[in-house]
Formats: C-alpha cells, sequence, structure tokens
C-alpha cells in the first residue's frame, strides 16, 4: 500500500514576531524617489515589482519628509503625511505620523516607549 504525504502550505499562519515593518508603494515617480532615500538606511530593504516597491525594515525606519522633498527637488514642506498616505498602498508593523516624518517600528515595545517618550507627563492631582 502507497503512503502519500500533503506537502506543507505555504500559506500556513505563522505568529513569531519578526522584528520588521515594511510599506508598499505605488511604483511611480514619487515612490521610486522615496524608494531611493529609503534604501540608504542600513536596515531597509527595497524590492521593485512592476506595480510596487516594497520597502522593508528589521527594527525602525524613518521617513523624514524633507529628505524626501529635497530628492524630489521640492521645497522642504512639499512631502508630509498626506503625500505618504497618497503613495503607500498597504503597511505592517507599527506606524506612527509625525509633523515630520513617519516611523514605522517592528517592535510594539519600541513603539510604545517611542510613543510614551512623545506624550506629556502625567500630572496627579
Amino acid at each position: 500500500m502507497t503512503q502519500f504525504k500533503t506537502a506543507e502550505s505555504p500559506y500556513k499562519q505563522n505568529n513569531t514576531e519578526s522584528g520588521m515593518a515594511g510599506v508598499t508603494l505605488m511604483n511611480n515617480q514619487v515612490g521610486a524617489v522615496v524608494a531611493e532615500v529609503m534604501n540608504r538606511q542600513e536596515n531597509v530593504t527595497v524590492q521593485e515589482l512592476p506595480a510596487m516597491i516594497r520597502v522593508d525594515c528589521v527594527g525602525r525606519m524613518d521617513f523624514v519628509y524633507s529628505e524626501i522633498s529635497e530628492a524630489l527637488g521640492e521645497e522642504d514642506d512639499f512631502y508630509d503625511a498626506a503625500e505618504f498616505e497618497e503613495n503607500m498602498s498597504t503597511h505592517y508593523g507599527k506606524m506612527v505620523h509625525m509633523d515630520d516624518r513617519t516611523v514605522m517600528f517592528g517592535n510594539l515595545e519600541e513603539a510604545a516607549e517611542f510613543i510614551g517618550d512623545m506624550l506629556p507627563p502625567v500630572v496627579n492631582k
């Protein structure tokens, strides 16, 4: 009698924390420049696909708006959170929008600590 073995599904769920975060950008003029700027960070990898660009990191990555604006040949305040959201279709990890940047975290505790540092101290009455 022949025994058949079922292959393991490539789509199985894995709940192990990866410590990674990332975004999918449109593969257009703006997305290509944003990816080029982000690729300068040591912990960031960029993968260009036909209709999108994957930008992934281990740990943390900062989309610094002034750096991206400069690379686009625009004024410092051109690229902002609205431009970022317009060009991004998906993301994973923890995202924090600030006035001058969007920060992505692959670790929940690091993101919580960062947000806690941004909050004013609690005053007990």
